[in-house]
């Protein structure tokens, strides 16, 4: 019954909040630069002085999602240069469903793996690049689900974390599991049901575009200082 609840409520929420998720998406093309809400640039064997993954929310498409991911990609790409910053989407098992958010831990044990591969080949490929992550909504719960679990020399690589609408908040106390709290930065709003440990969607899950910029700068300061 849970799990029906949330579906039917999530859905009506992707109704309500479409128009708003378009125009965002729009913009979001222009400002990342891409055809697509896809990015596999560390796949691709790059390295740069910054590695980004993302973990984008529920039912967006490509692997960096169409409504915050690509932003704050190009916003650290505008901080520093589109050289020095790598950013990787995490695609894969982790196919963004929305029943998966009713797993334990937020989302499928496919795509906890399919998050730490990537940081694994970010540390192996790039040892001299500084990891930062990020993820909405149940994307957030993927990177909670990953970096909490890495291997001690890979997570001392990882400088620092953003969750917008972190659907492991309240659970979690509003950071990330085994991992320092002053490198994570949580993006919770007051009218996001889904901050308060349950599966409650609200119109406050889809307001995040805004926080952007300060997501970068907090990103930013951690790259800086590591």
């Amino acid at each position: 019954m849970k799990i029906t609840a949330y579906l039917a409520t999530m859905m009506a929420a992707l109704a309500i909040a479409a128009p708003t998720q378009t125009m965002e998406a729009a913009l979001t093309k222009r400002q990342f630069g891409l055809g697509s809400s896809t990015s596999n640039e560390l796949e691709e064997g790059k390295c740069g002085k910054v590695v980004f993954i993302w973990a984008r929310a529920s039912g967006e498409g490509g692997n960096m999602g169409s409504s915050v991911g690509p932003p704050t990609c190009s916003g650290l790409k505008d901080a520093y240069s589109d050289d020095d910053v790598v950013c990787q989407g995490v695609g894969g098992a982790y196919t963004a469903g929305l029943s998966q958010n009713a797993l334990p831990g937020g989302s499928s044990s496919g795509a906890f793996a399919e998050a730490t591969r990537l940081f694994n080949l970010a540390a192996t490929q790039c040892p001299e690049s500084i990891i930062v992550t990020g993820g909405y909504s149940q994307g957030s719960a993927v990177i909670n689900g990953a970096v909490s679990k890495l291997d001690s020399a890979v997570q001392s690589q990882v400088a620092g974390a953003v969750l917008y609408g972190y659907t492991r908040n309240a659970q979690n106390d509003g950071g990330i599991e085994n991992y320092p709290k002053d490198q994570v930065k949580v993006f919770c709003a007051v009218s996001d049901g889904v901050c308060g440990g349950a599966l409650l969607v609200t119109a406050g899950h889809f307001t995040y575009a805004g926080d952007v910029d300060e997501a970068v700068e907090f990103l930013s300061a951690r790259i800086d200082a590591a």
